[in-house]
């Protein structure tokens, strides 16, 4: 059984004791026989779902919804309204107020139990997505940690290799999930020795070899996943120092040869790294940074990759001031 209970609210303890007949079995379940009973219900058992009566003595079912949906701390619970109402009226009610479906009485016991597995599941799945971008994150930051000089940096350059995706022809589910993986690429760089992450100076020969270790440290933390976005995210971790002559590590690519994921991230992050202010430097304007990604287009970069960019700078320098802002706030 679920952890976290279902809680039932109606006034008719015969429609309670239906409901606890049908769900029993496979549920945790509480109980409420009225919207203020409800309310303390939610705060003291935390429920994964509602099922709620809507015409009860005190308070209503839809104001009980509302006040919910108005609370940071319960605004993500589902609620079923369960009643005997008018459905044309009362579902448009119901759906503004904050519920996400509606059984009308008397309760069928075969769509009862398949609305609660249905909607429990998608609690799982958003569960499971507030996971994914909380790991998101942290690779993304643990990367990075000991750079002093990124602030935004890897969300922005997300930013831009979703927009360049969608520029190439990229499907916006796929899109989307580059975006969401394209922070991890220096993930790797949590295996670097400080001694050499945080060098002030010049790399020497061995330093260096040891730099270029990052992008297959990276791969090999995150392909231990089988899920698409860090299937993705090993990819790009892997192959974005990878050069479009043939010059790149750690493979040594060349052209198409190098995964399309990771020529995508590489123009984004080249750009992303020219526009912005280090420690070592000041942003450039962007028609000098451009001028750079132009270049290096046949050399490093992939040049139909660079056209595509330039295509959509309009968008790019939209993204580009929308996290410029976020920055200057923190």
């Amino acid at each position: 059984m679920p952890h976290r209970p279902i809680l039932c609210v109606d006034d008719e303890p015969n429609n309670l004791a239906l409901i606890r007949q049908i769900l029993q079995d496979d549920y945790r379940l509480v109980f409420a026989r009225s919207g203020t009973e409800a309310l303390q219900a939610v705060a003291k058992h935390d429920p994964a779902l509602i099922l709620l009566d809507v015409e009860m003595p005190d308070i209503d079912g839809y104001t009980v919804a509302s006040t919910l949906k108005d609370q940071p701390e319960t605004e993500h619970i589902p609620i079923i309204f369960v009643t005997s109402l008018d459905q044309e009226v009362d579902e448009r009610t119901g759906f503004a107020s904050g519920g996400v479906d509606y059984i009308a009485k008397p309760v069928s016991p075969y769509i009862l139990r398949a609305r609660v597995s249905t909607h429990l599941s998608l609690v799982r799945a958003s569960a499971l997505n507030r996971s994914y971008r909380d790991a998101i994150q942290m690779l993304g930051m643990a990367g990075h940690y000991n750079d002093s000089d990124t602030g935004t940096h890897i969300w922005r350059m997300a930013a831009y290799a979703r927009a360049l995706a969608e520029a190439v022809g990229w499907e916006r589910e796929r899109a989307e999930l580059l975006e969401q993986a394209a922070p991890m690429h220096d993930t790797g760089k949590i295996g670097i020795p400080d001694a050499v992450l945080k060098k002030p100076g010049k790399l020497d020969e061995g330093e260096w070899k040891i730099m270029k270790t990052h992008p297959r440290i990276g791969y090999e933390i995150l392909s231990k996943s089988q899920a698409p976005l860090f299937q993705l995210a090993a990819e790009v971790s892997l192959y974005h120092h990878e050069r479009w002559d043939g010059s790149g590590y750690p493979a040594g690519l060349a052209g198409e040869d190098i995964p399309e994921s990771a020529r995508i991230v590489a123009v984004a992050d080249v750009f992303d790294a020219l526009t912005t202010k280090r420690p070592y430097k000041e942003p450039w304007p962007v028609e000098r940074a451009l001028e750079t990604l132009r270049t290096s287009a046949g050399s490093h970069l992939d040049a139909r990759m660079v056209e595509a960019f330039e295509r959509i700078l309009p968008r790019i320098l939209a993204l580009k001031q929308h996290w410029d802002q976020q920055e200057s706030r923190t």
